[in-house]
């Protein structure tokens, strides 16, 4: 069976996480288990895991203290799992670098499906088969091969997500796009769950742009659709 990648999966309840990485397991992924906040941030370290599998509440210190400190060694995707459907509980999950999260109980097959649709994403360290130019959109450049973004010349740091969600919409600056579209080019068309997961990552987008939702110069709301670039 062909190896999908690394999963470090972070669960304080150990028969969860064993039936977690049995399913894993199943489909082709190598999974490693952490059952606190500290030995998961150990663990990350040592392994490299291409994908975390990371609950919110954990012994130790919890899940968003987790992913705040795995943000400033690797690049991982994180998918967060909250207890409950709460809005909070979601934005503070994104607002660390989670890069989406689904809420407990949930089937193996979204969380097989979601973490598949994930490691298909390309990955920073893969070089293009051919150089892509920068985009510039006034005062905003977008390097798809660089992966940095600017905002008249001063380097805005973006998580994976938030980066692609914009390199998404700068390739076609005149056009508009629905969540759905943007899921499709970000997270892949097998991806299902919440599309408002777009609008989060696109607050977050515009914070760290200084971009006002009501007069926006970068990323625009589309009424009844979407949205797109604005003007720059």
């Amino acid at each position: 069976m062909e190896q999908l990648g690394v999963v470090l999966v972070v669960e304080d309840e150990v028969p969860l996480a064993k039936v977690v990485a049995s399913y894993l397991e199943r489909e082709g992924f190598v999974v490693h288990l952490a059952h606190d906040g500290p030995h998961a941030v150990e663990q990350a370290r040592t392994l490299h895991p291409d994908l975390v599998v990371l609950d919110l509440m954990l012994p130790g210190f919890d899940g968003i203290e987790v992913c705040r400190r795995l943000r400033t060694f690797t690049d991982a995707y994180v998918l967060m799992l909250t207890a409950r459907d709460d809005e909070t509980d979601k934005v503070v999950a994104l607002s660390v670098g989670a890069d989406d999260y689904i809420v407990k109980p949930f089937s193996p097959r979204e969380l097989i499906a979601r973490a598949k649709a994930m490691l298909r994403r390309p990955r920073a360290a893969q070089p293009p088969a051919e150089p892509t130019p920068a985009m510039t959109i006034g005062a905003l450049t977008v390097d798809p091969d660089a992966r940095t973004v600017s905002v008249e010349g001063e380097a805005i740091e973006l998580t994976r997500t938030e980066f692609d969600i914009l390199a998404a919409l700068a390739e076609r600056p005149r056009s508009a796009f629905t969540r759905r579209q943007i899921i499709e080019s970000v997270w892949g068309g097998e991806w299902y769950g919440d599309e408002h997961v777009v609008d989060v990552h696109v607050g977050h987008l515009r914070r760290k742009l200084r971009d006002d939702a009501g007069e926006p110069r970068f990323v625009r709301t589309v009424r009844g659709v979407g949205y797109g670039m604005g003007t720059g």
